[in-house]
């Protein structure tokens, strides 16, 4: 198969997944600037990964906050602490990212974090010169649902690319239905937090590194 665009989750993908313990503290201070200095731990648990928009507004309610107040304070604060693991180099990109230089493919970036850290990410590190669109999260409420598995970012992205054969890679089992939705073709990679990942979704193509795409691409 030949592919003119490839289209790339970021973390877990070209650059290291943030800890978890990362986010959740920076999800904490998040209620703390709202005001909530004791969240409950599962309430901030909730707010770190997965929230949707019903449990956004359930937890707000619990604490009388404004639900869209309250997420963009923590989609900033989220974001801040993740720029500040990469200028401290914990989230630092794979060691193959210098295999996109040679891809004579258009490429993007669409990324369910929010737009703000991945434009930091682009921006900071080399080796993301040759991508032509970075997409992640609006920090509103309503970005939730226009998260992989949803194709909203990724057609925004091919649109933007003048895509016309395009594949999408990831490490997660949303973005393979990500690309389903949008009708392209996926590639799962299994990076060392995925090696034995059993997967419930069926890829059009399984690599071990971004040079496997040397072989698909072209």
């Amino acid at each position: 198969m030949t592919y003119d665009t490839v289209v790339f989750d970021n973390d877990g993908v070209l650059v290291g997944r943030t800890r978890f313990d990362v986010l959740r503290d920076a999800t904490r201070n998040a209620f703390e600037e709202c005001g909530v200095e004791e969240p409950d731990p599962d309430d901030v648990e909730q707010m770190t990964i997965g929230a949707t928009p019903g449990s956004v507004g359930t937890v707000c309610q619990t604490y009388d906050l404004d639900p869209g107040s309250f997420w963009r304070t923590r989609d900033d604060v989220v974001s801040r602490a993740q720029q500040q693991e990469a200028r401290e180099g914990r989230k630092t990109p794979y060691n193959d990212l210098d295999e996109l230089q040679d891809l004579d493919v258009e490429m993007g970036i669409v990324s369910s974090n929010q737009q703000a850290t991945v434009d930091f990410l682009v921006s900071h590190f080399d080796g993301f010169e040759r991508i032509g669109a970075a997409y992640g999260r609006e920090p509103t409420i309503h970005s939730l649902q226009l998260r992989k598995p949803n194709p909203h970012y990724i057609e925004q992205a091919l649109g933007d690319l003048d895509a016309s054969d395009a594949l999408f890679v990831g490490d997660n089992e949303s973005d393979v239905r990500a690309a389903e939705n949008a009708g392209i073709d996926s590639a799962f990679i299994r990076r060392p937090h995925r090696r034995d990942w059993e997967l419930n979704v069926w890829p059009t193509w399984e690599i071990e590194n971004l040079s496997d795409l040397h072989d698909i691409v072209e």
